[in-house]
């Protein structure tokens, strides 16, 4: 629908698809809240059992507090054929901000190894790594046996392990913003698409975190909180509706 939408020129691109590295064959579609997008409150009830009913949402406001703000609420997909991403973080370092967003992707099927697996870079999170990740330089002298034949970039990804997200149907990592990491190729050859339901909360010290978000801008600009957003999804788990989540679904196009 939001394809048609925006092929119809009924909505702007970017009111149903973030900016997204590498965009053939890959999409970032923002995701719509309220009765009136979901009929059948399948949103809510994810939300809920993520955030509320796992360890997810008590692990993040452990990190970032409860008044941290959703920042992000998307769907990462990556078609068959689709490309590797160049490794990047999603946010930059802020010298002194601690840890600027928490990012929870959960896999909507099973991926496998030829599906184009995220692959992150535990530990990159840090001033040194950011540092080092930006310099291309090689030393003067390279080559001479004296120096390294590499930048510090280069020695930077050669030196740190990298893990893969070979995640099953339903499960999720949680990461922090600032560490290196990219979606690789999918190869699938059976068609196979690779989605990630996913969202992300900054912390409330921080102003922007030096990169867009992945949401729909009527719920971005709500600045909703952790807790206003485990206050409303309690109502609806008891039976009550979700008062928040329908007032701004009414907002958005």
């Amino acid at each position: 629908q939001a394809e048609c939408d925006v092929q119809a020129g009924r909505i702007q691109p970017i009111q149903r698809f973030a900016d997204v590295l590498l965009k053939s064959n890959r999409c970032d579609l923002t995701i719509p809240l309220g009765q009136l997008h979901d009929e059948q409150d399948i949103i809510p009830q994810a939300l809920n059992q993520v955030l509320r009913e796992s360890a997810v949402g008590q692990t993040i406001a452990g990190i970032l507090g409860p008044d941290a703000i959703l920042y992000e609420l998307s769907c990462l997909m990556s078609d068959s054929g689709s490309q590797r991403q160049v490794l990047h973080p999603d946010t930059p370092y802020i010298d002194g901000g601690g840890p600027v967003l928490y990012t929870c992707f959960i896999a909507l099927q099973d991926v496998e190894m030829d599906m184009g697996p995220t692959t992150w870079m535990p530990g990159t999170h840090t001033k040194e790594a950011h540092e080092a990740f930006m310099d291309n330089n090689v030393p003067s002298g390279a080559g001479d046996g004296s120096s390294s034949l590499c930048s510090p970039k280069d020695d930077l990804i050669k030196s740190r392990p990298a893990f893969l997200g070979l995640l099953p149907k339903g499960s999720c990592a949680i990461f922090d913003s600032r560490c290196l990491h990219c979606g690789t190729a999918n190869k699938a050859q059976s068609d196979q698409s690779r989605a990630l339901f996913y969202f992300s909360f900054k912390n409330p010290n921080v102003g922007y975190p030096g990169n867009p978000a992945s949401i729909r801008s009527e719920l971005g600009a709500a600045k909703v909180s952790m807790k206003d957003m485990e206050d409303d999804l309690e109502l609806f788990a008891k039976g009550k509706g979700h008062p928040l989540i329908d007032r701004i679904g009414a907002l958005m196009r």
